[in-house]
Order: C-alpha cells, then structure tokens, then sequence
C-alpha cells in the first residue's frame, strides 16, 4: 500500500495536474465540490477518460443524473465513453407509487442500504481502477442526519479502499454550506466556484481546500469548460520560473530614441509609457517591437482596446507592415475581449507564448486588463506577478496606460509606476498656435537616462523626436511659457 500511495492518477484536466502537483493519489478517496454548472460531471468525466486512456477500468455511478445525459455530455465535448463503465443507480420503479410513498418499505434506513448494497455489486462487476460517484447529495438525503452521513461515506471508502481504487466522489453543495462531514474523510478537496460578474461571462475558479501529505499549489485558480472540457489555468508564481540570460543593453529605433533613454532599453526589464488618449502610446510601444522584430527576435502584442484590423492599418499609416510581421511568424497579435477571458488565462496564454520563443511582450493597454478585475488591487498583484515572470525568462515587456484628461494635471487609473523599470511620459501642450506632443523619461532604473523633454511628431515614416525644449517652462502641465531664446529652432516643422 506504501508504494501505491506514491502513483498519481492524472485527471487528464489541463493545468490542475500542475495545481496537485502530479494528480490524485492511486487508491485514495476525493472530494469534488461545486454548486450545480460548476463543472464537476465534465471534471469527472475526463478523470475516468484519462484512466481508460492509461489501460484503467474505470466505472461512473451516476445518482443525479441519466446515462443518456452523460452521453449527450460527452459528445457536446467530442468524446466517446466506450470502455468507460456507467451504473445509472435509479430509485426501485415502485418509489412514485403514491401507496408505496407512504408504507415503511421504503423508509430512509431501507433506502439507503439498498443504495449501498447496489453500488457494492457495480463495483464487484468490473472491478474499477477509478470510481466516480455522482453525487453525495442523493447519499445525505437518504442518511437523514450527519451522523449516519459520516459512517455511510466512511463505509464507502474503506470498501474501495480494500480494492485500492481512486475513488472521486461528487457534491453540489446543496445542504447546508456548513456541512464539512466528508472533509475530514477524504484524502484530498477540491472546489469548483462560479462568479457573475456585472457584465460579460461568467468565471469559474478554483481552489485545493485540502491534500494530505502533498504540498499542492494554493491560492483560487481560474478554470474555463470549453468544447474538450475543463482547462486549468494554475496561479502564476514568477519564483518557479527563471532562467540565466544577459541583460544586454537593446538598440532603440532611432539615435534620438537612444540619447532619451540613455543608450537603449535593458534586456529582460519593462517599459510603461504614460499618456492622454492620442499620444501615440500604441504606436510607439510597436516601433519598438519593430525593432526587436528586425534583430530577428520573435514577439506578441495582446490588444485590449483596439480592434485589430484597425490596429494594422493604423500601424500601416505610419509605415509600419505590421501583417508582413504576422506572416514571417515573428509577431504574434491577438485581440483580448476582457469580457471573455480571465487574468489567468491571460497570464496563461503569455506564458505558452514565453516558451515557444517570444522575447518581446506588448500590452495595449493596463485599462483594458483592469476590466477584467474584481478589484485593482489584485489588478497590481496579478501585473506585479506577470512582470516578475518575463523578467526572470529575459522577455522585455511593454505596457501602456492611458491617462484621464488631455492637459493640465492627469490622472492614472491604474498606478503600476513602481512596478515598471522604465517609465515613459506622453504629453500634450500648446506652442505658438499649434497643439503638439511632448515626450520624456521620468524614470529609469537600470541606467541614467536623459532628462529633458523633447518635442515629438508621427508621420507617414514613424516617430521623429525633436530637440529638447529648452526655452519652455510647464510643458507638462500642458500651456507652457516661453523663455527668450531661438524657439523655432527647438520645435518640429509640420509633418504629413
């Protein structure tokens, strides 16, 4: 029994193997719980498949619902539940007899050893490796009382038990929330959880309450249930992944760029650029993804805001091919519905990117993100978390923020300053009858940066930066003074 308690019986679910840390112990009893939608028949479901998949017996006791549903789940997923053993445990055809409903025949004590004694003789027909037993709730209804809740369930595990199967037994949580009976039982929990946001779909979570003897990974968990079934997306913990790389200094895409940043932008750091809607943020961040496209570097940019037909051909607009850099498959662009996909399948999807090569991350913008927030506190967390990750693996991130207000004191939704290695400042301001930008650098951790402000302009051939702008005073507040001085000299000529 020792050597079996070191097996593990995958479940087949992507990602929750990584959360337990290698899957279920061979010959243990689980406890899977959720509210009803919650995903546990699927969960369930593809536990048995991966064990027939493996050469496994495998047996689903179904108590709540037909043979016939689960096959129709099943095939709404694309499966076959051939070699999978399905026991449709249904009351004795008598029990709606409205006589029989009232004679002690059928009282709850005849009931429920009647119950028993047939999942019993199920089992001894096939002899299962793994057991699914859908749901508790039909077992505490006939037990009538904690008391006799708890002996029935501990009946049922020292059974499979003796067989040493890995028994995953189901509850909907529909008695009283404070009923933890089968807790203390089992060899491991694991609940399902499903929130309603205000708006969009809703989000399912989960979270491993117990495992005894096997440090799992803590903290909720978001999960989706798609066409295949349930994927896992584990919490990202950036201490887990890291790797040796030299923090080279990366060349900018223009000497202008280079002398404001102070010789370039730092292998493996992250670059937020700050500003009103307008100023360019997106397509600055994508001139220099461009540059690190043209080093033969691979990268991904994850759109929050934008529809991505019209992100192309803005990019077009300033002479950027951004479809040629998708199709050389050195750039990868997706469009993030905030609505639809969670933080962590967000953090997910930047990680599989991570590991197939991509060194160059973009995200337009932290606004959108925070959409997909409860809170922003957690919004910090999970960026802090994200940051920390792709600076470990030696990726250079790009993030944006767009500001409230267009001049004059500006607020930021989403304050991730200090997180940013690198911070870059987009302006508005008003000079000699004419709006125009202004750029800086505010903050620079791995190297001294320049410390001007300089004006800038984007044309048909891509960002062109100014000298500084010596002779103003309160550009950044938006109607700056001048000082005597060659002006004209300091700001831009019109552009096309």
């Amino acid at each position: 029994m020792n050597d079996l308690l070191t097996e593990q019986a995958s479940l087949g679910v992507a990602g929750l193997d990584d959360v337990l840390n290698g899957g279920l112990t061979k010959g243990c009893l689980f406890l899977l719980e959720g509210s009803p939608g919650t995903g546990k028949t699927t969960l369930g479901l593809q536990f048995l498949l991966a064990g027939r998949d493996a050469g496994e017996r495998v047996l689903y006791v179904t108590m709540s619902e037909t043979e016939s549903e689960l096959r129709n789940t099943a095939v709404s997923h694309g499966w076959t539940l051939d070699g999978v053993g399905i026991f449709e445990l249904v009351p004795p055809e008598n029990l709606l007899d409205e006589a029989q409903q009232q004679s002690l025949l059928y009282s709850s004590d005849l009931e429920l050893g009647e119950t028993t004694n047939r999942i019993f003789q199920a089992f001894e027909q096939i002899n299962p490796d793994r057991v699914v037993l859908d749901s508790l709730a039909e077992i505490r209804l006939l037990a009538q009382g904690s008391l006799r809740y708890r002996r029935q369930v501990l009946s049922l595990k020292h059974y499979f038990a003796q067989s040493r199967a890995t028994v995953l037994m189901l509850d909907d949580l529909t008695s009283d929330s404070t009923d933890r009976t089968v807790h203390s039982v089992a060899h491991g929990v694991l609940r399902l959880e499903e929130l309603s946001p205000d708006y969009g779909a809703e989000r399912r979570r989960l979270r491993v309450l117990k495992y005894r003897g096997r440090q799992f990974r803590g903290g909720y968990h978001d999960f989706v249930i798609r066409k295949g079934g349930v994927k896992v997306f584990p919490r990202l913990v950036s201490g887990e992944h890291g790797e040796e790389f030299e923090r080279d200094m990366l060349p900018c895409p223009s000497p202008q760029f280079s002398a404001l940043l102070g010789g370039g932008i730092e292998r493996g750091s992250s670059v937020l650029v700050l500003g009103p809607a307008g100023t360019g943020k997106s397509l600055l961040v994508l001139t220099f993804v461009a540059s690190a496209i043209s080093r033969g570097e691979r990268a991904a940019i994850f759109i929050f805001d934008e529809e991505r037909a019209l992100f192309f051909q803005r990019a077009r607009g300033v002479g950027l091919d951004v479809q040629g850099m998708v199709d050389s498959g050195r750039l990868v662009v997706e469009q993030v519905d905030a609505a639809q996909m969670t933080p962590g399948e967000f953090s997910a999807r930047v990680r599989e990117l991570v590991e197939e090569g991509v060194r160059t991350v973009a995200v337009d913008s932290l606004n959108g993100y925070q959409a997909a927030m409860p809170e922003e506190q957690a919004l910090v967390l999970h960026i802090h978390e994200l940051l920390q990750f792709l600076n470990r693996r030696g990726v250079t991130t790009y993030l944006t923020v767009a500001q409230h207000g267009l001049v004059g004191d500006m607020k930021t939704p989403v304050d991730v300053t200090y997180l940013a290695d690198t911070v870059i400042l987009l302006r508005y301001f008003e000079a000699l009858g004419r709006v125009r930008r202004a750029i800086s650098v505010v903050k620079k951790r791995a190297s001294a940066h320049e410390d001007t402000i300089r004006e800038y302009s984007i044309g048909r051939d891509g960002f062109h930066l100014g000298e500084p702008l010596i002779h103003f005073q309160g550009v950044l507040r938006g109607v700056p003074s001048i000082s005597p001085g060659d002006v004209e000299s300091r700001l831009l000529p019109d552009r096309p």
